[in-house]
């Protein structure tokens, strides 16, 4: 989906879309049977540190939306149209959002999340293989943000059952109505200057993927409904690092 330089003017039709959208989240968070594992951790990161990067895969990303609405807490979302959809209906959720991503505008928005990471209590919700893809396939752009920023990266497994499934690249997961959800918030992850931008990657991945199969085989999910991780590429000459978000 093509991006611009600069964030569109919202039109009627986004609008109108994107409160559809909110009000169905809204609808539909209300009656999942939420379960958390170790939030309180991950709320203690954020005392002891200062704030947080939350990171999950992109097909995974409406029991977030939903758990931390009215929060206030950071989202980085495209300037594609899609994202112009998106972008509203985080807002009308109660979350801030940057718009930009590894292609477009990346050192504006770059800059923004940094800037809005040195808060106190700031927390940064992630996908790590958004907006395009390849699905469950960490990109750089949050191990950058916790390297520059020193803030933890806390991977999360996130599931629901029963649900519906996108047939989308992502599989976005839809749970359904009066369905069973359950997020297990992960050990942090700290990077180092001097870490390896890529290495640290495959961790977050692994991390991820750990995270969801134990959310998954908890909820009795069957399993060829269960998602694969991605497949390890070819070694090759090692990446240069980040010099933006994923």
């Amino acid at each position: 989906m093509k991006e611009v330089e600069q964030e569109r003017p919202v039109t009627w039709k986004t609008r109108l879309l994107s409160g559809t959208a909110a009000g169905l989240v809204r609808l539909l968070g209300a009656t999942v049977r939420m379960r958390t594992v170790r939030e309180d951790d991950a709320r203690a990161l954020v005392e002891e540190h200062g704030g947080m990067i939350l990171v999950t895969w992109h097909g995974r990303t409406l029991l977030p939306i939903w758990h931390f609405r009215g929060l206030g807490h950071l989202a980085l979302i495209s300037l594609s149209r899609d994202g112009d959809f998106m972008a509203q209906t985080f807002r009308r959720l109660g979350w801030s959002v940057v718009r930009g991503s590894t292609g477009r505008r990346a050192v504006l928005a770059t800059r923004q999340v940094l800037a809005a990471l040195e808060k106190p209590g700031a927390v940064l919700a992630f996908t790590p293989d958004g907006p395009r893809g390849p699905s469950r396939r960490a990109q750089p752009g949050a191990v950058y943000f916790a390297q520059k920023s020193g803030k933890p990266l806390v991977p999360c497994g996130i599931s629901a059952y029963p649900r519906w499934q996108a047939r989308s690249w992502d599989r976005y997961l839809v749970p359904k109505p009066f369905s069973r959800g359950l997020w297990l918030f992960g050990d942090p992850i700290f990077v180092g200057p001097g870490d390896d931008i890529e290495a640290v990657c495959r961790r977050v991945e692994a991390a991820i993927d750990a995270l969801e199969a134990q959310a998954e085989a908890e909820l009795g999910v069957p399993e060829h409904l269960r998602a694969e991780p991605a497949a390890t590429p070819p070694a090759g000459p090692p990446t240069a690092g980040a010099a933006g978000p994923g």
